[in-house]
């Protein structure tokens, strides 16, 4: 099989998932992207970071989740984390969008790559609904299956943790705001345009919500706020 769950490391997310990879649901998905791997397709992250945002964001230390939609479908662009490319890939147009309105919000000091890694590190749950796509093919994975698993753990954050911020940026990760049913006070919802230009990126530089009130809500519950820098080491959590 395509996936197996030994691929999550992490050993809060790998308690709260083993039943789900034993489900139809999750069978279906498995034997999906094993017919694609036979296929000789080529799918992207790599599979040993298809799951890097639960991997490098243990599930005891979430404090902000961040929604995507399906990783970039370019060859080296994609690693398990949404909006983040690697170090040496041309910074995407959406994420120069966030950068800006970092820029604008907390004087955020723009860096020379797109790698969100020192985000992930600090408790920024940084997921995409679906994990996998294929070369040069976006959203090809939609409707396969990813939506079922990744909806699955938003509302086990949403059941089990407590003030936790959710940042959901465009149409479909305003959504998700069905999953939270009762749980709205628990958490933060902060809702804002997609960064995509060319439609939404000056409607989201200039939404009311800001990336310091993501720090202002955190520490308001005694939790650590978030250095929001990426060419500054920021120290693990963990």
């Amino acid at each position: 099989m395509f996936l197996n769950i030994n691929l999550i490391t992490d050993n809060g997310w790998k308690t709260v998932l083993e039943k789900y990879f034993e489900s139809e649901e999750f069978l279906k998905l498995n034997l999906f992207l094993t017919e694609r791997e036979k296929n000789k397709e080529i799918i992207f992250p790599p599979k040993l970071e298809i799951f890097n945002a639960l991997n490098l964001t243990p599930l005891n230390k979430v404090k902000v989740v961040i929604l995507g939609q399906d990783p970039y479908h370019k060859k080296g662009q994609a690693h398990g984390l949404c909006f983040s490319v690697n170090k040496n890939i041309i910074v995407p147009p959406s994420l120069k969008s966030v950068y800006k309105k970092l820029n604008k919000d907390v004087g955020f000091k723009t860096p020379d790559h797109g790698c969100l890694i020192n985000w992930a590190n600090q408790g920024i749950l940084l997921l995409n609904t679906i994990l996998t796509v294929e070369e040069g093919c976006p959203a090809a994975h939609k409707n396969k299956g990813w939506e079922e698993l990744t909806d699955f753990i938003l509302q086990y954050i949403i059941e089990n943790k407590k003030n936790i911020v959710f940042l959901l940026w465009g149409n479909f990760a305003k959504q998700k705001k069905e999953l939270f049913k009762n749980n709205l006070t628990n958490h933060k919802i902060m809702e804002a345009a997609h960064p995509a230009p060319p439609y939404s990126h000056t409607k989201f530089l200039n939404e009311s919500e800001s990336f310091a009130n993501v720090n202002k809500y955190l520490v308001e519950h005694q939790i650590k706020p978030i250095n929001w820098e990426l060419d500054e080491i920021a120290p693990r959590l963990f």
